[in-house]
């Protein structure tokens, strides 16, 4: 029996119409922890961390000898694990790091920038059906290389390997919180808590309701949604589509899996492969529902159909057969290319970063950066004949806006004797 829709393009306008989260629902109930934590701080924090998070401690902060001893307990081959991503993720962020540069861009005219990194930021890191050990390294790694000084997690539960991971990293302010009492925390501060700068990282809807809220009293990433794959193929094993399809699905049951193919046989083969498969995958239940509900097999007459709709539908991770297809992608939030680029490979170990924008944000912006803990502050210095040069323009410029004070700022230092 197929669990999965194989449709026509002509019907998969619903893959573009993605469920709308209830943010309304969710706005109205993270509404008064917001508040209450403003205005009561730990108290309020301490309620609803017991209440939603089971905390059973006095406070919410976690010892530093607790992070270094779930460390020392960790397995040889999670820590070399561990150290692997690590490599390849600081690397990866390194090259993306904005540079200072100055140029003179005519003579007498030096333009250029300086960045500086973010006082403080919070990396939040979901730990609910599945502690994420990985997304710790996601938001912390290019934190760390931008040169961020006070790097703070939240997770709601004291999951070995996140404090582990932590402690690895020399992240040592660690708080046992989720949901929106913890992004109201970071964002206003508490007697316990920092208040930080940005907000990073993944989470249920009422934590990105709480950002989305928050968002200009505090800076975030990006308002996320479900997870989601697109994959293109014109051929190609069944069983290794499929299973990617589930690597997606199995994350969360509003997670989507969508696969674009010319070829009806590849079509019927996947669907079958998906039923198969997810007699013996231990996620099962979770993934069956992502599966039927919110994804679909759908058929288009030619790649560059598949491209349009991938580039209208904007996906959070796109395949793609061939880097040729790779100059013609306008929208995604990560690309992955070619038969052995698994989705799997992005999430742990090669170096990209994996908290990626959904939902189509990604026609906006790519995923989290080095780039998100720094601030690129412009820089210019004029010698007297370069603004000699520029001062029609300036001057007509300044009074074309009804501006005088401004042209008369440049007419006070080229009339000044020499």
């Amino acid at each position: 029996m197929l669990m999965i829709r194989i449709l026509e393009l002509k019907d998969a306008g619903v893959l573009l119409r993605r469920r709308s989260a209830c943010w309304r629902e969710a706005e109205r109930t993270v509404k008064p922890i917001l508040e209450a934590v403003r205005r009561h701080g730990d108290r309020a924090l301490l309620q609803y961390a017991r209440r939603l998070d089971g905390l059973e401690r006095r406070s919410v902060r976690v010892p530093l000898r607790e992070s270094r001893r779930a460390a020392g307990k960790m397995s040889r081959p999670l820590r070399r694990a561990i150290a692997i991503a690590s490599e390849n993720i600081r690397a990866y962020a390194r090259i993306q790091l904005p540079r200072d540069f100055t140029l003179e861009l005519r003579p007498g005219l030096r333009l250029g920038q300086v960045v500086r990194p973010l006082d403080a930021i919070a990396a939040y890191v979901p730990a609910g059906r599945h502690a994420l050990p990985s997304t710790l390294l996601m938001t912390v790694i290019p934190a760390q290389v931008a040169g961020v000084r006070r790097i703070c997690v939240a997770s709601p539960k004291p999951a070995e390997s996140i404090l582990g991971a932590a402690s690895i990293l020399g992240a040592d302010e660690i708080f046992l919180m989720g949901g929106a009492h913890a992004i109201a925390a970071f964002a206003y501060g508490t007697e316990t808590v920092p208040r930080v700068d940005r907000i990073v990282g993944p989470g249920n809807i009422y934590v990105a309701a709480a950002k989305k809220l928050l968002a200009g009293e505090v800076g975030i990433d990006f308002v996320a949604g479900p997870t989601e794959i697109l994959i293109l193929a014109e051929d190609g094993n069944a069983r290794i589509l499929a299973a990617d399809m589930l690597a997606q699905a199995e994350h969360d049951a509003d997670a989507s899996a969508v696969l674009l193919t010319t070829s009806n046989t590849l079509a019927r083969a996947v669907a079958a492969e998906l039923a198969r498969q997810l007699l013996t995958l231990p996620t099962a239940a979770v993934a069956a529902r992502a599966i039927a509900r919110n994804s679909a097999i759908v058929r288009v007459r030619s790649m560059e159909e598949g491209i349009k709709f991938a580039n209208q539908l904007a996906p959070e991770h796109l395949s793609i057969p061939a880097r040729s297809f790779l100059k013609k992608i306008r929208s995604a939030g990560c690309v992955f290319i070619g038969p052995h680029s698994p989705e799997a490979a992005g999430d742990y170990a090669s170096g990209t970063n994996h908290v990626l924008p959904t939902n189509g944000v990604a026609r906006l912006r790519g995923g989290l950066s080095t780039a998100d803990f720094v601030k690129v502050i412009s820089v210019q210095q004029l010698d007297r004949s370069a603004l000699e040069d520029l001062a029609p323009a300036i001057l007509t410029l300044a009074r074309a806006e009804g501006l005088e004070a401004h042209a008369r700022s440049v007419e006070a230092r080229i009339h000044e004797s020499s």
